[in-house]
Order: structure tokens, then C-alpha cells, then sequence
């Protein structure tokens, strides 16, 4: 089982030609309301890419928390771990622009209420084969998960999004840290790719910088170097490519796939979801990416 311990939001989407600057106001073609979240996003890509996966975070007593819950379990997340609490749900306003270039503004929501993991919780974390954290729920409850996966043998993936510094003691805990380069060069200080993996394995065991169209780095303590070309393709929505990687990867490595096949793997689901608009709703089965993979 993959326990995905993170946010759930509305992601309230208005698709226009070109992103507006500071202070303008411009005119979308469309707008539609898709469930998202960058934990309920790894958790459904983890799902679809054939996991056993178990979702752990908190919604409102809205119309939005109803419909996330209903959508997980659709994509066949465990939800008896989604706690309802009094409220709204998150959301994320995000604009896509005709390029598929996106921006996001996250309001938590019910996932601000979530101070640390539950009993519940640390049951099915330490259940676990594998642990999914980001950081759109509080830096202490995601420090608390990150450190029982730790202390229970269960390998740790964070994605360190939103970019921000990380606490030692959550670095201490991780075992897969999966930024993209922006992320990356915050957390390091480093801009180039491959001297920021260098600074990161200084910090974590193993880590993956996903570079969008150039693919992705991977780097392991032991020595290893690996680089994986991104999969061509004409990009529609970019919003959940990396939440799919991440839900990928996650499933990859529970299959005991080894590093070149993981990354692989996620880079295909990756390239399926870029293709289609939304978030969850872009997100590939695992006959597709097997399809695709040939």
C-alpha cells in the first residue's frame, strides 16, 4: 500500500491566450472546477498507474470536500483516511495559458487544519510500502509523517512544493527528494542541474530533478547517475505532470523496478498527462502507459 499523506483542494481552472501581468485584466475562453491538490493528485496518478493506494488528509464540510472524497475513491483511493472537518475545502486558482504554461495560487483551506498525523495515520503509515508527502499541508504535520515513515522503515518521497527551504529534520527523514529545477536551485542555492543534484545528496539519500521537456536527473549516495529524456510530445496542460511522475515513480518503485525503468515509467505518465487538460482528470491508466512504454 502507497500512502499519500497531503492535500486535497478544488483546483478552480480559467484557461486564457497569454497569463496576465501584475495589475492587468484579461479575458479567458473557458473555466471548469477539476479536483486537485498535489496530495490527491499523487495519490489518484498513483492509483491509475496501478497502486495500492491510501489517501490521509482532510477536506471541509462543503460542496468541494464531497465531491474530492468521491473522486479519490472513483480512482480507487482508500478514503477512510480523508477526514471531514468544519469549513471550506482548499482550493487553487490556477490560470493555463494556450502554451499549457500554468499558475497557481493555493488557498489550504481544511488541509491548514491538519497539524500532524493522526493515530490512524501512523498505523497506516508505518503499513506502508512507500510514503508520498508535499508541503501544502503545515511543515510540522508533514516533518511528523515524514520522521514515522523514518522511524517505521517506510521509504519517504517528498515533493518539496511549493518551493521553499526545508527543515533539517525533515531532510533527515526523507529517502526520494523529487524537486523540479526551480525547486531544486531553492533548496541548494544551485541554478544548474546537475551541480544542484550534487548539492542535494548531500541532504537525502536519492533524488530525482524533473526538468520538464529535458527529462529528469537522478542521483543515489551510492554513486549512481542516471539521465531520462522527457517523452516528446505537444503539450495541452502542464498542471499535473509533475503530481504524475511522482504517483508513478512511487508505483515503479514498489515494483522493484530499478532506477532507468522507474524513471522511465513516470516519464511516460508524465508525457500521457501533458496532453489533456486538468489535473486528475489528466492523469493515465497503467494500460495506457504501458502502451505507450511499447
Amino acid at each position: 500500500m502507497i500512502s499519500v499523506f497531503g492535500s486535497a483542494n478544488m483546483d478552480l481552472v480559467a484557461y486564457v491566450s497569454k497569463a496576465p501581468k501584475l495589475g492587468e485584466t484579461v479575458t479567458g475562453h473557458r473555466f471548469r472546477t477539476v479536483p486537485g491538490g498535489k496530495g490527491a493528485n499523487q495519490a489518484i496518478a498513483a492509483a491509475r498507474a496501478g497502486g495500492e493506494v491510501a489517501f490521509l488528509g482532510a477536506v471541509g464540510d462543503d460542496g468541494f470536500g464531497a465531491e474530492m472524497r468521491s473522486t479519490l475513491a472513483e480512482a480507487g483511493v482508500e478514503v477512510r483516511g480523508l477526514r471531514q472537518v468544519p469549513g471550506p475545502s482548499g482550493i487553487a486558482h490556477i490560470v493555463v495559458d494556450d502554451d499549457g504554461a500554468n499558475s497557481i495560487i493555493v488557498v489550504p483551506g481544511a488541509n491548514g487544519t491538519i497539524t500532524g498525523p493522526s493515530g490512524e495515520d501512523l498505523a497506516a503509515i508505518a503499513g506502508s510500502s512507500a510514503l508520498l508527502l508535499q508541503l501544502e499541508l503545515p511543515m510540522g504535520a508533514v516533518v511528523a509523517a515524514a520522521q514515522a515513515g523514518r522511524v517505521a522503515g517506510v521509504p519517504v518521497f517528498l515533493t518539496p512544493a511549493p518551493a521553499q527551504q526545508l527543515p533539517a529534520e525533515l531532510l533527515e527523514a526523507v529517502t526520494t527528494l523529487v524537486p523540479n529545477e526551480h525547486e531544486a536551485a531553492a533548496i541548494t542555492g544551485v541554478e544548474e542541474p546537475q551541480a544542484a543534484l550534487d548539492a542535494l545528496l548531500e541532504l537525502v539519500e536519492e533524488a530525482v530533478i524533473t526538468l520538464g521537456a529535458d527529462g529528469a536527473l537522478y542521483g543515489s549516495r551510492s554513486g549512481e547517475r542516471l539521465r531520462v529524456p522527457a517523452v516528446k510530445v505537444d503539450a495541452v496542460d502542464t498542471t499535473a505532470a509533475g503530481d504524475t511522475f511522482v504517483g508513478a515513480l512511487a508505483v515503479a518503485h514498489t515494483e522493484r523496478m530499478g532506477p532507468a525503468d522507474a524513471l522511465t515509467f513516470a516519464a511516460v505518465a508524465a508525457a500521457l498527462s501533458v496532453q489533456r487538460e486538468g489535473a486528475s482528470t489528466s492523469m493515465p491508466t497503467r494500460r495506457e502507459i504501458e502502451d505507450a512504454l511499447g
